[in-house]
């Protein structure tokens, strides 16, 4: 094995000398960096994939002896954000003592509980289930990693063989086996068979390698997938195609993102027949080699091989008849060609659940597909969140690499359905559902806020967010969409330059809703500005502008969100931010008011309408929003701190005198307020709801 920092082709080296010296001989440290770097490059393992580890000398806290400790990815963790917190540290000893208890493979589900009594560090993360497929090999650092190359290599036909062919004696080669504690058992033997080896290749699964040091293992790791993948380029060269060579063209990228636009709202109520599901969209060229190849109708319905991948991805892929030209302006027509597809598809997974199902496996799951796949297009994904939905695609990806080397190689083959239906529906892996934290309110639900640049835009966009929901802000102002958006997590919020003025500027925005997200479901008009003057000051610029943002913005995001909920029949919800000077008569305010009223008497208008669709429209009405307000930050407060005949400095105070309960609105009230709207008062439509501190002029009845 070199030990060298080479350059690597097919893998990312990114083992920095001075990072990893400024952590010493911390070998729990080195651990966790190595398994950070393997993390970051998808070709070696996607979001929660493997695991790794290492073993160090500690005192044992009772006898004061020392003792023989492996730390290890715990259950549910990314090696890729993996952290001390993440790891399970366990007694070698103890855990090797388990073979002494062991019953065979039916006892596997019990052995996973006797984990617990091999812990060493009391605040270990819960030891998983490839736990003792490291503890029972000896060396310092290992990796048991899912990397592309390798697992083309284990789901060839003849992998064994082909392991031979690439690493001669140096890597052994166990067949495809449940993880649990035999599996640990035979790679056991497979070393003691094969003593020398650098690594074993898991049939139909993955990699193990390992080294001395955290950079020995890293290395080790990175040389061997490097090797699989240039047998597997050099396969793909001889054959001078992959996947049977293209059957279709590509449509040109700004096509296929306008079908994706159109077509993601109908997939997503498709998909969430029963539960609501949120989507993503692939069309990178990888995705497109296989969709438009002559072999996808031959090798989509074989499934994945790899547990991890079909675990997200589910079994097999729904490959949509449409074509890819199909127009797909009269949604109506196209469901109904879609509709019999999705049909079939929940049969086709009821059937085999039905046929592998044991007598203590759990409850059919959702039977809807996870990926779908259109020919000269793209590749969708749809799941409980974003973060999920974004990690399927990404697994099937990897899983569409397999089958590119597999077939280079000899050809692919996926595990048994029962094999796979094992793992699908193992009780250790139910158990770890269960355990999953409760949804929030707005889980599932993409939201769309205009005006979401700051202020009550941003104040709404940061509740809903915090509540569950994906959200996408828009506003004029680019350099604050993207500021606002930097606050987020990860697979949490996008944005959109929108000027709700101009019609197709709101259809760009959500067109980035039904790209990121899937559609939409709640849309809040936040976007607004204030004009305060006397009749005789009040121009014709400022009467439009007031009634272009305010009345004619909210009509056209109204009817284009209407169109895409009812592509989706999932309801919804729209959320028109007004004022209390839609209510009430003020001195200096008629081109203002007089858009809030109208913004106000709309929202009544379209809840009329849209009851039977389910969408439900209401108003919050906010008044003396001062701090943190964009409105406040031009000549509306000096207006009407003039209306009132006080300085701009008494208008806070002023306005929370003058109402009932005395308070200084703020905007995150004015958030709470539409909360309030969509995810507490679910049977509520064309209401308003003051959020003043009590203005009794303005009391609606």
């Amino acid at each position: 094995m070199k030990n060298t920092t080479q350059q690597f082709k097919y893998v990312n080296h990114l083992w920095d000398e001075k990072k990893a010296a400024d952590l010493g001989d911390d070998q729990v440290a080195l651990f966790l960096y190595r398994s950070n770097i393997l993390g970051a490059d998808l070709r070696i393992t996607n979001y929660g994939g493997g695991n790794t580890s290492c073993k160090t000398i500690e005192k044992d806290p009772l006898t004061n002896e020392d003792v023989e400790v492996m730390w290890i990815k715990g259950s549910g963790g990314d090696i890729g954000t993996l952290t001390k917190a993440g790891i399970a540290g366990l007694y070698t000893e103890r855990l090797r003592n388990l073979k002494n208890v062991y019953g065979g493979l039916e006892d596997e589900d019990r052995m996973v509980g006797l984990f617990n009594h091999c812990i060493y560090d009391l605040d270990s993360k819960a030891p998983s289930i490839d736990t003792p497929l490291h503890g029972l090999l000896p060396f310092k650092h290992i990796d048991h990693l899912h990397p592309d190359a390798l697992i083309a290599v284990a789901a060839a036909k003849d992998s064994e063989k082909v392991t031979k062919e690439i690493w001669g004696d140096t890597m052994g080669w166990v067949p495809w086996q449940r993880p649990g504690f035999d599996l640990g058992l035979q790679l056991e033997k497979c070393l003691n068979d094969n003593p020398g080896i650098r690594g074993i290749v898991l049939g139909s699964h993955g990699l193990f390698t390992w080294g001395d040091t955290s950079h020995e293992c890293y290395m080790n790791s990175l040389e061997v997938i490097e090797m699989a993948s240039e047998y597997i380029e050099k396969k793909i060269a001889e054959n001078g195609s992959v996947f049977g060579g293209q059957k279709i063209e590509s449509l040109a990228k700004e096509e296929r993102l306008e079908k994706a636009a159109q077509l993601m709202p109908m997939l997503r109520g498709l998909c969430s027949s029963e539960n609501r599901m949120i989507g993503h969209f692939n069309d990178s060229d990888v995705v497109l080699e296989y969709i438009n190849s002559n072999d996808l109708e031959r090798l989509a319905p074989m499934g994945t091989s790899c547990p991890d991948h079909f675990l997200r991805t589910k079994i097999q892929p729904l490959v949509l008849k449409l074509d890819a030209k199909e127009d797909l302006s009269d949604t109506e027509a196209v469901l109904a060609k879609l509709r019999p597809d999705f049909e079939q598809y929940r049969k086709e997974y009821q059937s085999y659940y039905d046929n592998h199902k044991r007598a203590n496996s759990p409850g059919v799951r959702d039977a809807s597909p996870v990926i779908i796949i259109y020919p000269g297009v793209g590749m969708f994904s749809f799941a409980k969140n974003k973060q999920t939905t974004r990690v399927a695609n990404e697994f099937y990806v990897n899983a569409i690499n397999v089958m590119r080397g597999a077939e280079a190689i000899t050809e692919y083959t996926s595990l048994p359905r029962q094999e796979a239906f094992d793992i699908e529906y193992w009780l250790l892996e139910e158990a770890k559902l269960q355990r999953m934290p409760k949804e929030k309110p707005l889980s599932r639900k993409v939201a769309l806020v205009t005006g979401a640049g700051g202020g009550i835009g941003k104040a709404i966009a940061d509740k809903l967010a915090e509540e569950g929901a994906n959200v996408v802000l828009t506003d004029i102002a680019e350099d604050r969409l993207k500021e606002g958006v930097a606050t987020y997590a990860r697979d949490t919020a996008s944005y959109a330059v929108c000027d709700v003025t101009k019609s197709e500027s709101v259809v760009d925005a959500y067109k980035k809703a039904c790209l990121d997200f899937g559609g939409v479901d709640i849309v809040v008009h936040s976007a607004g500005l204030a004009i305060s003057k006397p009749l005789e000051d009040t121009t014709e610029k400022d009467w439009d502008i007031l009634q272009n943002v305010l009345v004619k913005g909210q009509f056209e995001l109204a009817k284009q969100a209407v169109e895409i909920m009812r592509k989706q029949s999932l309801g919804g919800d729209f959320i028109s931010i007004a004022s209390k000077n839609g209510l009430v008569s003020g001195p200096n305010n008629v081109a203002y008011g007089t858009a809030k009223a109208a913004q106000q008497h709309m929202a009544r208008l379209l809840a009329a309408e849209l009851g039977g669709d389910k969408i439900r429209v209401n108003t919050v009405n906010p008044d003396g929003v001062i701090v943190g307000s964009k409105i406040w930050e031009g000549d509306w407060a000096e207006g009407r701190a003039k209306a009132y005949g006080i300085t701009v400095e008494e208008l806070p105070a002023h306005y929370a005198k003058r109402n009932l309960l005395n308070e200084i609105i703020y905007p995150k009230d004015i958030a709470d307020g539409v909360f309030a709207c969509v995810g507490v008062l679910n049977k509520t439509t064309g209401n308003i709801i003051n959020v003043d501190g009590g203005m009794a002029n303005a009391f609606v009845r």
